[in-house]
């Protein structure tokens, strides 16, 4: 349950960066690296569950164990995009959400196992292969402010 949870939360913030892609070309650029980054995300945890698990291999640490919070989020996430479908959100909005979004918890267990030193072989091959999808939230924080969008108390 956490591998699915996990693959669905990856699948839905890639979905909502897609919306976003598309509201706002200015950004796409932008969003286009955050979607292959999510998309990445959610094939890495697919191979994981597909090769790893079943033998008991596959690095935990990888998922988030708060079951709750990750059903919690990708029923926001669904609802948003829902949301978003009918009515689009502001520039700032779109960029304060992508900052909640990756300050939940799957996202931020994410970022922290693939930064964490380990002794796992499969631990290590995970991180090599997603080496350079680091830190997303950073990278928004940064995007925003040399684009003078406000970042909202939410959001901070």
């Amino acid at each position: 349950m956490l591998f699915d949870e996990s693959i669905q939360l990856e699948s839905n913030v890639a979905d909502s960066y897609v919306m976003f892609q598309y509201t706002f070309p200015e950004d796409a650029d932008f969003w286009k690296t955050l979607i292959i980054e999510e998309r990445n995300h959610a094939a890495l945890l697919k191979s994981g569950k597909e090769h790893f698990a079943p033998v008991d291999t596959f690095p935990v640490d990888l998922l988030s164990a708060a079951l709750k919070e990750l059903k919690d989020t990708n029923t926001k996430l669904v609802k948003l995009i829902s949301q978003y479908q009918d009515k689009s959100p502001s520039r700032e909005a779109a960029f304060n959400v992508a900052l909640r979004i990756e300050q939940s918890a799957g996202e931020i267990h994410f970022q922290q196992f693939m930064q964490k030193k380990t002794d796992s072989h499969y631990a290590e091959l995970f991180q090599r292969i997603n080496g350079c999808d680091k830190d997303h939230e950073k990278r928004i924080r940064t995007y925003m402010k040399n684009h003078a969008i406000a970042i909202s108390k939410s959001g901070s």
